[in-house]
């Protein structure tokens, strides 16, 4: 009886129902991982390159040249051509390809002396534009005011040109236009000017371009 009575067995203990508050507080905490989850993958998202296919029946490169009496005015058209723009880092890369046998001003004698002697497209067929960085925030929708650093190649001169350039962007789409001066006498193409008529050394450029928008995940599900 009194080795019952003063026994040192540790009473046994109960864990109390959980209440209310302790139950709202875990599926708060469950909530927050949730969501917080959700950040970091669209972050993830967001972070991978987006594939700008560009149309060429919806893009055009338009010039003006100066000269004594009036302004000459053509164009060139683009070819088949694709940029990745990752909007994390601003970088910028792939490259628009432009026809330089396409270009003409509406007078065939005119476009026969630009292409033999200026140009010289039989040896240069192609013009290109090589993209590196954007300077400036592209909004995911809408209109941006940005700038474009790449290189240049025209009559097999490479050039470091950086562009101002407005952009509009939605889900499925993007558009940009984009206004620049080529010195084209300074870049190793003749001056075409005779002793009537006086041209200028450089010519202005309207590059207007448009075409899809890739996401991520469907420019892998198409690399497959």
């Amino acid at each position: 009886m009194t080795a019952a009575i003063f026994s040192t067995a540790a009473p046994r203990t109960t864990t109390p129902p959980p209440t209310r508050l302790s139950t709202a507080s875990h599926r708060i905490s469950r909530a927050f991982a949730a969501l917080a989850l959700l950040a970091v993958s669209l972050v993830s998202a967001q972070a991978q390159p987006t594939t700008l296919q560009l149309d060429p029946s919806k893009t055009v490169v338009k010039f003006a040249l100066d000269a004594a009496l009036h302004t000459v005015h053509g164009t060139f058209h683009v070819k088949p051509s694709a940029l990745e723009f990752d909007s994390a880092s601003g970088q910028l890369s792939g490259e628009i390809l432009v026809d330089a046998k396409s270009g003409e001003t509406g007078n065939g004698m005119r476009d026969r002396k630009m292409h033999k002697d200026v140009l010289e497209s039989d040896r240069y067929p192609e013009i290109s534009f090589r993209p590196d960085r954007v300077e400036g925030a592209v909004a995911t929708r809408g209109k941006s005011s940005v700038k474009v650093h790449g290189m240049i190649r025209i009559h097999g001169f490479d050039s470091e040109i950086t562009v101002p350039a407005e952009v509009e962007m939605s889900s499925d789409s993007w558009s940009a236009t984009v206004h620049f001066t080529v010195p084209y006498a300074k870049w190793g193409m003749k001056n075409p000017s005779t002793l009537f008529l006086r041209v200028s050394d450089s010519v202005e450029i309207d590059l207007v371009a448009a075409g899809s928008v890739a996401q991520p995940s469907t420019a892998a599900q198409n690399a497959q």
